[in-house]
């Protein structure tokens, strides 16, 4: 890649558009989940979906590491850092996110507690080199693109004798997540292909999508996040449909390989463990669906050295986000969209974070939509 520009041609754009309406057909319903929130925001950003025709639509899927994680943890995160009077670093997607009764870390943070936003985890490393008298802890989450420089820090801070440093581990799988969308407990599966994610693919290849295209009859095409990216991968995946062809490709070839990247994943392998169960904002408990840092590494676990209580909390029960990640439901089916629910004043992760799918409809749909600020409707309708 010489240049963005050359992946955003509106010639090229145009011509793609054009192929699509040609090869869809008008007897079909073609249902594509971007599996990815970066996917959501560009089509959006790029009005992608008003180049297409009206049988294509887009499904929203799990793929927002920040909207998956269940307001339990945070309260969790809030706990530790109490119990400990430790220093808590995290991105800034989660500061806002909301915990138990609309607290959040940012709240937190207003009332005294020492919480601070970070650019990656070696600052959260940094901060600790810096306070040799503070407990630091890093608040890590993520899916299989950010677990590798989480497991440079812990080997990091063991090879810098740094005690006083640990790990708050919320890092999650990908192939979990894509499982339970297509084998959920009420077997309504609402997708026909999927926009497969590209950060995630460069860590773990394409191969791993395999077993799941075979096993559910569903293309998946690895894409980009540049507008051509996707449009290419729309094409593909209608071409597949249209043939009856399920199998994995990857249009994204200029960073993701068949294996992914070796290295990053034996680092991942050399510091965590699977989890047997985890708990999923939308998707509920999961088996072997993330990490935790392994027993060589223990002493850097933030759980271990300051173990609290977990309480299990329910979401606001108006917030369609966990509806919105499973993929039954679109931001303008929330009746709290744009009215109680605003960046402002999220009540739903989908709001907060850059990859949130409602955060990619106020930002880039909001004034197009008029159906944003039309009376809610007395039910709300559920995609199947």
């Amino acid at each position: 890649m010489k240049y963005i520009s050359e992946f955003r041609d509106p010639s090229l754009a145009q011509a793609l558009a054009k192929a699509i309406q040609r090869e869809s057909d008008p007897s079909n319903h073609y249902r594509l989940m971007e599996f990815c929130g970066g996917h959501t925001h560009a089509i959006y950003r790029y009005g992608l979906k008003d180049l297409l025709p009206d049988n294509v639509e887009f499904i929203h899927g799990p793929g927002c590491p920040v909207c998956v994680l269940p307001a339990s943890r945070i309260d969790q995160a809030i706990k530790i850092q109490s119990k400990s009077d430790a220093i808590l670093c995290t991105y800034a997607d989660l500061m806002r996110v909301p915990a138990t009764k609309g607290h959040s870390l940012l709240k937190a943070k207003a009332h005294g507690a020492d919480i601070r936003m970070v650019y990656s985890p070696v600052d959260a490393l940094r901060i600790s080199q810096q306070e040799p008298d503070r407990e630091v802890i890093f608040f890590a989450l993520g899916f299989e693109t950010t677990t590798p420089p989480t497991a440079v820090i812990i080997k990091a801070a063991e090879a810098l004798g740094l005690k006083h440093f640990s790990v708050f581990c919320n890092h999650v799988l990908t192939p979990a997540a894509l499982e339970a969308i297509l084998n959920p407990p009420d077997q309504q599966i609402n997708v026909d292909g999927f926009i497969g994610p590209s950060h995630v693919s460069t860590i773990i290849g394409s191969d791993v999508y395999k077993p799941f295209a075979r096993q559910y009859q569903k293309p998946i095409v690895i894409a980009g996040f540049e507008p051509l990216d996707i449009l290419q991968s729309i094409l593909m995946l209608i071409k597949q449909l249209n043939k009856g062809s399920y199998t994995v490709e990857n249009q994204y070839k200029r960073a993701v390989s068949s294996s992914g990247n070796t290295k990053a994943q034996m680092l991942t392998a050399e510091v965590f463990d699977v989890v047997d169960q985890f708990t999923w904002r939308g998707l509920g408990e999961l088996p072997d669906s993330a990490l935790r840092i392994n027993n060589r590494y223990k002493y850097l676990d933030a759980e271990e050295k300051f173990p609290v209580e977990m309480t299990v909390v329910s979401e606001h029960k108006h917030c369609l986000c966990p509806s919105v990640i499973r993929g039954r439901n679109k931001p303008l089916d929330c009746k709290l969209f744009a009215k109680a629910c605003t960046p402002e004043n999220p009540l739903g992760a989908c709001m907060v974070s850059s990859e949130g799918a409602c955060a990619a409809y106020w930002s880039y749909g909001r004034f197009k939509d008029e159906a944003a600020f039309q009376p809610a409707p007395q039910e709300v309708k559920i995609y199947k």
